[in-house]
């Protein structure tokens, strides 16, 4: 007698993709076979890119590319270890040290992204004596690190500082146990940036409120690194507020243009997330060559503050060629623009269209966004052209009207 099939436990998974493709919430991977840039080959097709968080065109800069090479010549491809065990070099030493002179910060911990750097700082520094504070329209990242932390969670209305106080008024009152105990820290956790709308948290209403309570204020600044502040320093930085906020979490892996993420603050909280931080007491830490391009890219940003302008010049070409056409981009302050359809299905052939026509133009949809509010999430960089932009509002504007999203 033949063997019966073993029946397939995660037969449910078939399930739940036949469900998310009947419902176009179903995103396939579009593969690159082309280096980064402004123009690349996806899926074997040249198009222009407005999906790249590479904001400044670091990929490609030759300053950064000697950094790697002459890393790897000199250290190898690997570190081959976790830090705390044999993988800490003078490179990664020299990297944190530049980048808390660049934040003017005492001190910084790199991790391996900007996803686990919040993932590991929030865990480390709050437990059930402790409060987190979020905007609730944070990042992925800001949600899983508290739910890892022990500490309860309240959550404010989003960029609303008038919300935040009233949050915090009430958290001083009840108190940790109901009766007034105060907690051992309040830590309120924005973005600087958010990732979706592109609009920028109002960090010195923020800061006052918390304040006033005696609370520390934690800001990821993934999306503000080198485009907000001077020479790219972030939020913190465009609003003056150096020494009032506990907590800065940055990416390389952006505008920075390699990989990893970062905590800047001060040295305690540097030794403490040492000796807590998960993702960084259980990863190998960054092989020399990221390490190294890395290190450069801060140096570019200082020496080369005219990416900077050119970012924001390119921002404001296409933003406005956007609003002319008569699209809608929510309330975007910077390069991230959303391009707002509405309805998965549309914005998941908009997106199709875009490409056919040679743009590349990422849909964001439910869970991502609200289900009424899908749409093309563009970047423009500072390595995009005049004639690049244009042609890209042009296809815009004609899938725009062949799908009857404008009209006229």
């Amino acid at each position: 007698m033949g063997t019966a099939p073993r029946p397939d436990p995660l037969a449910f998974l078939g399930d739940e993709l036949a469900d998310l493709r009947k419902r176009h919430l179903f995103r396939p991977l579009r593969v690159m076979s082309s280096a980064q840039g402004p123009v690349a080959v996806m899926d074997e097709r040249l198009v222009i890119s407005l999906s790249s968080n590479d904001y400044l065109g670091l990929t490609h800069h030759p300053r950064m590319k000697r950094a790697a090479l002459d890393a790897v010549e000199r250290y190898g491809a690997g570190s081959g270890a976790v830090r705390t065990i044999a993988g800490t070099m003078t490179l990664h030493e020299e990297l944190e040290a530049e980048l808390a002179r660049f934040k003017h910060t005492e001190a910084v911990l790199t991790f391996q992204s900007g996803f686990t750097a919040n993932t590991g700082v929030i865990p480390a520094i709050t437990g059930e004596d402790d409060l987190i504070v979020s905007d609730e329209l944070n990042h992925a990242s800001i949600i899983d690190g508290m739910r890892l932390s022990k500490a309860p969670r309240v959550v404010y209305k989003h960029a609303d500082p008038a919300s935040l106080r009233e949050v915090l008024a009430g958290a001083v009152r009840r108190g940790r146990d109901g009766q007034g105990t105060p907690y051992r820290l309040i830590l309120v956790v924005t973005d600087g940036v958010f990732s979706m709308d592109g609009d920028i948290a109002p960090l010195p209403e923020i800061v006052e409120a918390a304040e006033e309570v005696g609370a520390a204020v934690m800001v990821d600044d993934a999306h503000a690194s080198g485009v907000l502040g001077r020479d790219g320093r972030g939020s913190v930085s465009h609003f003056g507020l150096e020494g009032r906020v506990a907590v800065q979490v940055g990416t390389l892996s952006k505008a920075v243009g390699v990989l990893g993420g970062y905590v800047a603050g001060s040295q305690s909280l540097r030794d403490i997330l040492i000796q807590r931080a998960r993702p960084f007491l259980f990863s190998t830490s960054h092989p020399p060559a990221v390490a190294a391009a890395c290190l450069e890219a801060i140096r570019i940003m200082q020496d080369e503050p005219e990416l900077i302008e050119r970012l924001w010049a390119n921002t404001r070409r296409f933003k406005a060629g956007l609003t002319r056409l008569g699209f809608d981009t929510g309330r975007s302050e910077t390069p991230i623009t959303p391009v707002i359809l509405g309805d998965s299905e549309t914005t998941i052939r908009f997106s199709n269209r875009l490409f056919e026509e040679g743009v590349f133009g990422t849909s964001v949809v439910y869970p991502t966004v609200a289900l009424d509010r899908a749409r093309i999430r563009t970047i423009v960089t500072a390595a995009h052209t005049d004639e690049m932009l244009d042609e890209a509002l042009g296809v815009f504007d004609q899938v725009g009207h062949e799908l009857g999203v404008i009209r006229g």
